[in-house]
């Protein structure tokens, strides 16, 4: 069967920017909503054709993130940006909606201990779940967009088989998810795990259908992108600075840096439309905020090169 998976790079990848909701969400000093609404209109100023801003769950459990409706209704949008927010829930659905959000995006898990820990329920209840809220946002005119994590490993389980990852992604699209996000939740994928997950899930869905979101815990993520690449795979989430982390897996690291990302597609002759001087603004703006130096090692050197940083961001030796 011809299930879309090529040989060849694509000329054009679509880099889905993930750092003001899944990168700031997990750190414990709270960002206020004017930097996240900064941080999100430079990086739209850099090109970034999609922008997780934020997420509609309860501030209980995300502190980080109860200012959502105040930062979604404070961006200046930007033509050509699609502001994406995290919906689990109708509750959640309903507050997004009124907050202006474009798309909207449910999360589930490839393995059950991890579904549990996560949202309480199995895999199977968390797709019944999300049913009524993909309906509901279909009726409107809102896309939706799947996220799969432990699609290679689980904190809980280990290996997870490549065959759940596929039943769990062929779940989301069948309800109505124009893209289902595969991530490597606690890093542990290497390109030989995820040409084998992306193989199993492309027997059921095409590759244009699919997008590769990479921790960087074991330094795999660049090299997993490239795995990913060689399937045909176009669409790749990643956050500024390297921001992020997991809540529900101990020791994981932040997801792939945009930078990193950009640095590569771009020596591989591959478009992204992002602008990298105003990619390293982005970076250096949070990264000063939160008083550190940026994770992406691309940003980094290069920010040092150009002069392009405050004495906070600058690389000490």
């Amino acid at each position: 069967m011809d299930n879309g998976i090529s040989k060849s790079w694509p000329e054009r990848v679509r880099i889905v920017e993930v750092g003001p909701r899944d990168g700031l969400q997990s750190e414990k000093q709270i960002v206020p909503a004017s930097v996240k609404i900064e941080l999100i209109e430079r990086l739209a100023d850099a090109g970034l054709p999609v922008i997780e801003a934020t997420a509609f769950v309860s501030p209980r459990w995300v502190p980080q993130m109860a200012d959502n409706a105040v930062v979604l209704k404070g961006i200046r949008r930007r033509a050509g940006t699609s502001y994406s927010v995290l919906t689990p829930n109708l509750k959640g659905l309903e507050a997004a909606i009124e907050a202006g959000a474009d798309e909207v995006a449910v999360f589930g898990a490839a393995s059950e201990a991890f579904s549990q820990k996560n949202i309480n329920c199995s895999i199977s209840e968390s797709l019944r779940r999300f049913e009524p809220v993909v309906s509901a946002a279909l009726a409107h005119g809102i896309k939706v967009r799947g996220y799969v994590s432990c699609v290679v490993g689980c904190p809980y389980e280990g290996a997870v088989a490549p065959a759940q990852v596929a039943q769990v992604a062929k779940g989301l699209a069948d309800m109505g998810c124009y893209e289902v996000s595969l991530g490597d939740t606690i890093g542990t994928g290497t390109p030989t795990s995820v040409r084998r997950m992306l193989e199993a899930v492309g027997q059921g869905l095409p590759m244009a259908m699919l997008a590769g979101h990479f921790h960087d815990t074991f330094g795999m993520a660049i090299a997993n992108i490239c795995s990913a690449l060689e399937l045909g795979m176009a669409v790749f989430d990643s956050s500024v600075a390297g921001l992020g982390g997991c809540p529900y897996a101990a020791g994981a690291s932040g997801n792939v840096a945009t930078e990193d990302v950009v640095y590569l597609l771009s020596s591989m002759g591959i478009e992204t439309g992002v602008d990298m001087d105003k990619l390293l603004s982005a970076s250096a703006f949070i990264s000063d905020h939160l008083g550190r130096v940026p994770a992406s090692k691309a940003a980094r050197a290069l920010m040092a090169k150009r002069g392009h940083v405050t004495s906070t961001a600058t690389c000490q030796s």
